[in-house]
Parts: structure tokens; C-alpha cells; sequence
């Protein structure tokens, strides 16, 4: 059987919050991997330290998590901060690897973690079933062909490295460092199954374009040859002045914009993230020229609810009981419904869903995963929930 076992402290002191963490984790047998998220708050050696201390060789790879976690027992979110682990053990073997940016590209360094985590393979050679990611919001894609350029394209699911302010206070966790620019895997040898359902649960308006100028991979500069942000204004009945600067990141939470996947089985979410002068907008995610881009839309009520039905719908995609749940949900959607005073019904929407297992959710910065039958993707605003079987 493939175990999980979901640990999760509060202490001030980071050092006991990592030794709390871990202890209430350690109970599986075999363990394989934590996968470990704290506050950006505290002081990240000592967490790792605190965890380490307990799980000795069992390796440790995560992120720090934007303003909160959220498990089984309740929700997380002291401004002194947390820590929360999701322990693997059971039938299953995992190998992880990480690397902070170096002068390679980040694809060069997604390929040299991947190929160093496969040569610590001991089981019988088979192809790996999935894999955990997390990276610096930046180069996720980047990083992800490089992985998937040594293991093919097998389930990822992760998240990218948050904070609680948009400041880049965010870390890596890679097994007794950390870093803000980078990107750790875990990859997992099983027979057990774990289904990943990823959306935006958004509806799709009738605004539609064609992205014709970009700048980099995430700047969009025009749409239909029209200035982003224009257009953008025009689309939801706003003034540009309003969406200026950091003002387009909240203003955008439920109206954000969306690209299709290849088949088209994932409208991948696009979180304009600040309003320039040119009247162009920094995205959270790439971009393509001669792509459809459509508007999205939600309220917060709307964004609530979609926590319990995607589990609903991951329950019956995964169609066999489940052991555990790891639940990604975008930093800027618990945002958004902390501006509208409804943050402190995440908990109960979710554990309505899962009244009787573990789970554990992490706020993230860029969200990984796939639709049913899509291929990996990455995006921003959404939710990447993965369901593990027994």
C-alpha cells in the first residue's frame, strides 16, 4: 500500500515547528519523502534543520507557502508562521534532486536534476508513474521540458514558491538548503494510483483575442494589435488609470485571462499581474503570439466553491479509494477571497469534501497539472488537486 501521513506544526520557534512537523508525520513505514511547506516568515534552515533532525536520511523538498496551509484538522495561518509535511512511504519508491540557478538555462538544469534523481534509482527499471515539482515563479515551463526531456511526459503536479506579499520573499526547500531561484523534483516509482485534476474553474466570456505582440515569454503587449491593457479595460468596463501597476494583480483575480491547451481539454489560467505605462501587462505565465486569449470570469463565491467540486470530480476520476489528498490552490485566489471576507470558509468548503482523510493544501505562486487527458501545464489563479490510492 502506498501511505501518506500529513504533519503540521505552529510553533514560533522554527527549529521545534520543523521537529513538530516531522514527528507527527513520521508514523508510515518506509518513508520515502517529505514533502515540506513553510510560512516565509521564519527562518527556513532551522525548519529544515528541526525536520531533519527527526526524519534523518528520509530526504526534504518543498516550498514556503503564501500566508496560510490548510490540512484535515484546520486551517493554518498565524502571522508568527507554520509548517506542513506530507510524508510518503509504503509501497513506493521516490528520488528527488534539486538545484538553485545557475549559468545553465533553466531547461539545462530541469534535465541535469531529472537525470540526477533517476540515477538514484534501486527498485526494478521501469518508467516513473509522477511527479512533485516546485520552482521559482519564473521559468516554471522552462523547467518542466527539461524534466520531461529525460522522463517524458508522465503526471507532475507542484506548485511554485509563494510569499505573503508579492516581494520575492519566497524559498525552495532542497533537503537542507534553501533558495529563492531554482526548482526541486521528486519523482515516484508506484503502483498505486494518483489521479491530478488541474482547472481554473472559471467560466469563459465572449471576449476573445488574438495575442499579436509580446515581449520575453511573459509580457503581453497587444491584443488584436490593440494596447493589452486597453483592450483588457474595454473587455471588463474599467479604466485603464485604475489598473495601473500592482492594481492589476487584484483587479484581475476574478476576471483573469485564459489559453487553451493543444486539445483544448484546459483553458490554462493567465493572471495579469501589473499594468505598465506602454499600456502592456506583466502576465504571470508564457505566452505565445498568434494565440487565442479569452476572459475569464468568476466571483468569489464562485472561486469558493469550485474547492469542493473539483475534489468531487477528482473522486470520480480516480474512481478507487482514496488514501490521501495534496491540494495546490493559487496564493492569488486565497487572496482574492480574503478581500471579500470569505477566507475563513476555505476549510469548511474542503473538508466537506474530504470529511474523512488527510490532506494536505499549500498556497502557491504558479500552479502544475493536468486535465483529463491534457498534457502537463502550467498557469496561475487555479487549482492542481492529486488524489493518491491505497
Amino acid at each position: 500500500m502506498l501511505k501518506t501521513k500529513v504533519g503540521y506544526s505552529e510553533n514560533v520557534d522554527a527549529y521545534a515547528s520543523g521537529v513538530e512537523t516531522a514527528k507527527m508525520a513520521n508514523v508510515v513505514e518506509n518513508p520515502q519523502v517529505g514533502l515540506f511547506f513553510t510560512s516565509c516568515v521564519q527562518d527556513q534552515n532551522e525548519l529544515m534543520k528541526g525536520a531533519k533532525s527527526v526524519l534523518g536520511d528520509v530526504p526534504i523538498i518543498g516550498c514556503t507557502s503564501s500566508a496560510a496551509l490548510c490540512t484535515q484538522d484546520g486551517y493554518l495561518n498565524k502571522e508568527t508562521g507554520y509548517s506542513g509535511m506530507m510524508l510518503f512511504g509504503g509501497d513506493v519508491e521516490v528520488v528527488v534532486s534539486g538545484s538553485k540557478k545557475t549559468n545553465e538555462t533553466p531547461r539545462e538544469i530541469g534535465a541535469r536534476i531529472a537525470k540526477e534523481a533517476v540515477s538514484k534509482r534501486t527498485g526494478d527499471d521501469k518508467e516513473p508513474d509522477f511527479f512533485f515539482m516546485s520552482a521559482s515563479p519564473a521559468n516554471e515551463e522552462e523547467y518542466l521540458k527539461g524534466i520531461q526531456d529525460v522522463i517524458g511526459n508522465i503526471p507532475v503536479f507542484g506548485g511554485s514558491a509563494a510569499d505573503n506579499t508579492v516581494e520575492g520573499k519566497w524559498s525552495l526547500l532542497n533537503d537542507g538548503e534553501c533558495f529563492a531561484d531554482g526548482c526541486v523534483i521528486a519523482i515516484f516509482y508506484t503502483d498505486h494510483k494518483m489521479a491530478n485534476l488541474y482547472t481554473g474553474a472559471y467560466h469563459e466570456t465572449t471576449n476573445a483575442g488574438i495575442i499579436t505582440k509580446i515581449a520575453g515569454s511573459r509580457t503581453l503587449v497587444e491584443i488584436d494589435n490593440e494596447p493589452a491593457l486597453k483592450k483588457y479595460a474595454e473587455w471588463t468596463n474599467q479604466k485603464v488609470e485604475d489598473l495601473m501597476g500592482g492594481n492589476l494583480l487584484t483587479a484581475t483575480i476574478c476576471a483573469p485571462l485564459g489559453v487553451k491547451d493543444p486539445i483544448g481539454k484546459v483553458t490554462a489560467v493567465r493572471h495579469p499581474m501589473n499594468g505598465n505605462d506602454d499600456l502592456s501587462m506583466n502576465i504571470g505565465a508564457d505566452l505565445a503570439v498568434n494565440t487565442a486569449v479569452v476572459q475569464l470570469s468568476n466571483t468569489p463565491e464562485g472561486i469558493l466553491k469550485a474547492n469542493e467540486e473539483t475534489i468531487v470530480k477528482l473522486n470520480e476520476l480516480m474512481q478507487e479509494t482514496v488514501e490521501s489528498y495534496f491540494l495546490v490552490h493559487c496564493g492569488g485566489r486565497r487572496l482574492g477571497l480574503a478581500l471579500a471576507n470569505i477566507e475563513d470558509k476555505i476549510y469548511p468548503e474542503v473538508k466537506k469534501a474530504i470529511p474523512n482523510k488527510e490532506f494536505l493544501m499549500v498556497f502557491t505562486f504558479g500552479e502544475y497539472g493536468q486535465g483529463d487527458h491534457s498534457s502537463n501545464t502550467v498557469g496561475g489563479l487555479s487549482l492542481s488537486y492529486t488524489a493518491f490510492g491505497k
